[in-house]
């Protein structure tokens, strides 16, 4: 297995930027897309259940579908080779048993703990409520949406995370349900036609406190 070495994640890091104006003549395959997806994927999750879904825009069809959903977004659209949908599943308890058992399958958790701890997690979402269950998802997607950003950046690419856009709309225009796919986040993803800005972060000790 391939290690990451310090210093490069520290450049993994330090080096991103969110890039507005990508270089248009470069296309990402589908197969890489999907690479980075699996890696972004490792990101934890609330009783693993994994709420995050994708949606790749990477057509032009695709992309005039989502021009007028992200309208003050539309350099990263255009030049993008790809925008990535980031939407939280508000039916990811459908896949709870499904999980549980193949994990008993590959040797990762016994059968009696695994029953145990199927039984507790349901017990848990019959009494929770939508909000809590959309705050949970959003801790989620969240996680792995910054997870998707530095696996872009470890292959090479730039991306941009973009919150301003028709939430309301986005998942009936591309044909999901819209009552169970909530949407998160749109990143886009490319090769920068520029450096980009550094931005500039508080320091430690102000946003960090001891006890």
């Amino acid at each position: 297995m391939n290690h990451i070495k310090t210093n490069d994640f520290q450049e993994i890091v330090t080096g991103r930027r969110s890039i507005r104006y990508y270089d248009p003549s470069v296309k990402i395959s589908r197969e890489e897309i999907k690479k980075i997806l699996e890696t972004a994927s490792l990101a934890p999750s609330s009783v693993n259940l994994q709420p995050w879904r994708f949606l790749v825009i990477d057509t032009p069809e695709g992309k005039e579908t989502l021009a007028p959903l992200a309208r003050f977004n539309q350099s990263q659209v255009e030049t993008s080779a790809a925008v990535i949908a980031v939407f939280a599943d508000m039916n990811s308890s459908d896949y709870l048993d499904g999980i549980y058992d193949t994990a008993v399958q590959k040797g990762f958790m016994p059968e009696d703990v695994k029953n145990q701890q199927v039984k507790s997690i349901k017990g848990f979402f019959e009494v929770m409520t939508t909000d809590q269950l959309k705050e949970m998802n959003l801790i989620d997607a969240g996680l792995v949406s910054m997870q998707l950003m530095l696996a872009a950046r470890a292959h090479g690419y730039d991306t941009n995370p973009i919150g301003g856009f028709e939430k309301a709309e986005i998942a009936q225009a591309f044909g999901l349900d819209k009552d169970r796919y909530y949407p998160v986040m749109l990143i886009s993803i490319g090769k920068a036609a520029n450096q980009g800005y550094q931005s500039v972060r508080l320091p430690v000790d102000q946003i960090t406190e001891w006890r």
